[in-house]
């Protein structure tokens, strides 16, 4: 299947409005020791979180955000670890398991704000996409199939070039699309919004904003069927 496909844009944000809720907010300043949580306006609960953190030292803020996150993902002495990691190094860009990518970009980004930049800051792209062929609007759009259609668009050099190549030409499956790719959105028709770290994807990966993709599926058999 072949579709003609049109990056209308890239724009990088540090912040995904989206990622935490109203009620995070009031969770997160019960364990942050914070007085009468209950009183405080629901426009006021950012702006009281980030007095609440610096309250207590970089690392342990840290560890506080990330076990009310990731505690069922990770150990307490990967947290701990991470607590203390986070305040140097980009660990959304560096972690091994691009899984918590996406949760650990919002944990730093919080965090780099409340301290006023003693977190590194790191950077999301919004990326909007549009597809025109017969067959688009029959498609169910999945990570997989999105990454495999701007795949054809990027340079050699790009990351998920370098490291998903196979994948993306159909030689062996693609189980990983899903945790690189944050949020994947239809906005119209034709159209749609992916969301994932500039580490992923920034405009100079890109070597041409329209172009022609083919999407290629592995088969298991396929070998046999040669």
């Amino acid at each position: 299947m072949k579709i003609a496909v049109k990056i209308v844009g890239i724009k990088y944000v540090n912040e995904i409005d989206s990622y935490w809720s109203d009620q995070d907010f009031i969770e997160l300043l019960k364990m942050f020791d914070f007085p009468d949580v209950d009183q405080i306006s629901p426009d006021e609960l950012r702006e009281m979180l980030y007095l609440a953190v610096t309250d207590f030292k970089p690392e342990e803020a840290a560890k506080i955000l990330l076990t009310f996150k990731l505690s069922n993902q990770l150990t307490k002495s990967q947290i701990q670890s991470l607590s203390h990691e986070m305040t140097e190094d980009r660990v959304v860009e560096e972690y091994p398991e691009p899984e918590l990518h996406f949760d650990l970009f919002n944990i730093n980004q919080l965090l780099f704000k409340a301290f006023n930049g003693t977190f590194p800051n790191t950077e999301a792209s919004i990326v909007s996409i549009e597809l025109h062929s017969e067959e688009v609007v029959q498609i169910e759009m999945t990570e997989e199939i999105m990454t495999k259609l701007i795949g054809a668009g990027l340079t050699e050099k790009s990351i998920i070039k370098r490291l998903y190549a196979d994948q993306i030409e159909g030689k062996v499956p693609f189980e990983d699309a899903a945790k690189f790719i944050w949020l994947l959105n239809k906005t119209d028709k034709n159209s749609y919004k992916l969301v994932t770290s500039k580490y992923w994807i920034e405009k100079e990966d890109f070597n041409q904003t329209e172009y022609e993709s083919k999407i290629v599926f592995y088969e298991e058999d396929k070998e046999t069927k040669k």
